[in-house]
């Protein structure tokens, strides 16, 4: 397994970092004058989170940040990336700032920099101010300015000092799973509200960078998309197109639109009626040049016209989340964004998996883990030598945290957390990385 790579093989210049998320780790939901997000009251419709869990507590990270840091530094990498949660800056989403909120992010920066780590900053990892969703949420227009402003006020606060700021991760997410699907916040059904919320995410998100600019902010700017390769379950033409189409809706209807100005005709077509309210500029606003596209890469979809696929047929892993280990996948990914696309640098922002972890002898052999994240590093380097340009590569998670729907049930981190004691713990994928990224060239 880990012969398969080893770090020389990347430039000198290459990034290595952990990620999280606000939500997920920091606890403190009630504390210092935060506001209430839409997962906090996700947390609280019955039957929504499969333990019946919420954000409360989590890893109490606000608390216990010091001794993160210390233990990221303590792995060796370069770079942290981590989400600012917004109602804890600006509890009602416009107004008046908290600025005990903005002191935990000031303190947080700060800790990075003393301890040599790079941070990557992003602006919204899903919690929207409640306040904001009484308003319509992303289905309302206001709130693209509600976020340039607040993405303005945190770029005045840090912008200085932080390496890259990322406006939205996984708009498919927050629109498909939150407004189509229903089974993330804020839980609404409507395929119209769906595309309309997308296409807001994606406005706010290139008015976001162009006002930024506009400041004279320091900090690389950049989006951070989840994205599959797909393809066809078998050589039949039904199945072929419905891979285009799956992919069109997860992947094209994101990407083109900032890197060509414009949403796929095939899938406008296909969504109908149901397609965005889009206004003149709209789509030049959305292509604002980015310095960065972040990927997130977990597992390939293959698309079937008929009976679904049957995962368990393919002869690979599986993770604990019902996801297919395919690293080759995210080789053909790369490459693919490569060939029909003019990018700008990639960063592989989330990579990693969940897995059922046992405590023995107060040590984590999480083997499986271990080896999704060495195949997955050798995925990026075949793809850079491919001709991909890839700057960088962050684990996903640094800790095991809030799981969304899942609550505390599904364990992504190198490091286990203890949820009664927050007793952190290396697990075996934690010291493989650490000693892979000893390797400097």
């Amino acid at each position: 397994m880990t012969a398969l790579i080893s770090k020389p093989d990347f430039p000198k210049n290459f990034t290595w970092g952990v990620a999280t998320s606000a939500f997920q780790i920091e606890g403190a939901s009630n504390t210092d004058g935060k506001g209430p997000s839409i997962w906090d009251d996700f947390c609280r419709v019955p039957g929504t989170i499969a333990d019946a869990s919420d954000g409360v507590v989590a890893c109490d990270h606000y608390h216990l940040w010091e001794s993160d840091l210390d233990l990221i530094t303590d792995l060796g990498v370069d770079a942290y990336r981590f989400s600012i949660s917004w109602p804890r800056v600006q509890p009602l989403g416009s107004g008046a700032f908290n600025e005990a909120g903005f002191a935990f992010y000031e303190r947080l920066v700060d800790g990075m920099i003393a301890r040599g780590l790079k941070p990557y900053l992003t602006l919204n990892h899903w919690d929207l101010p409640s306040a904001l969703q009484a308003q319509g949420g992303w289905a309302n227009r206001d709130t693209v300015q509600h976020f340039v402003t607040y993405a303005g006020e945190v770029a005045r606060r840090l912008g200085d000092r932080v390496t890259s700021i990322c406006t939205h991760n996984e708009p498919w997410v927050v629109a498909v799973l939150g407004h189509e699907v229903g089974n993330f916040a804020p839980g609404i059904k409507s395929r119209a509200v769906m595309l309309q919320v997308a296409h807001h995410l994606l406005l706010s998100h290139g008015m976001a960078l162009t006002a930024l600019r506009a400041q004279g902010c320091k900090a690389s700017l950049g989006i951070v998309l989840n994205m599959s390769h797909t393809q066809a379950a078998t050589e039949s033409e039904a199945d072929k197109e419905q891979a285009r189409l799956d992919d069109g809706k997860g992947l094209r209807w994101y990407v083109d639109p900032l890197l060509k100005g414009e949403y796929p005709a095939d899938v406008l077509e296909h969504f109908g009626t149901d397609a965005p309210r889009v206004l003149p500029g709209d789509m030049e606003l959305i292509a604002a040049p980015l310095d960065f596209l972040g990927v997130n890469y977990y597992f390939r979809c293959m698309a079937s016209a008929g009976a679904p696929w049957d995962i368990n047929a393919s002869g690979h892993d599986i993770t604990d989340m019902g996801w297919e280990v395919y690293p080759p996948g995210l080789t053909a990914l790369l490459v693919r964004l490569h060939r029909d696309y003019s990018l700008p640098p990639i960063l592989i922002t989330e990579n990693g998996a969940a897995f059922q972890d046992e405590m023995v002898d107060a040590q984590v052999h999480d083997v499986r883990r271990q080896s999704y994240i060495a195949s997955h590093i050798a995925a990026v380097r075949e793809a850079m030598q491919q001709g991909v340009v890839v700057d960088g590569y962050f684990v996903w998670s640094l800790l095991d945290n809030f799981e969304w729907a899942s609550g505390y049930e599904k364990r992504f981190g190198i490091v286990r957390v203890d949820y009664d004691t927050q007793q952190r713990t290396l697990k075996d994928s934690a010291l493989w990385y650490r000693g892979f990224l000893e390797a400097r060239p």
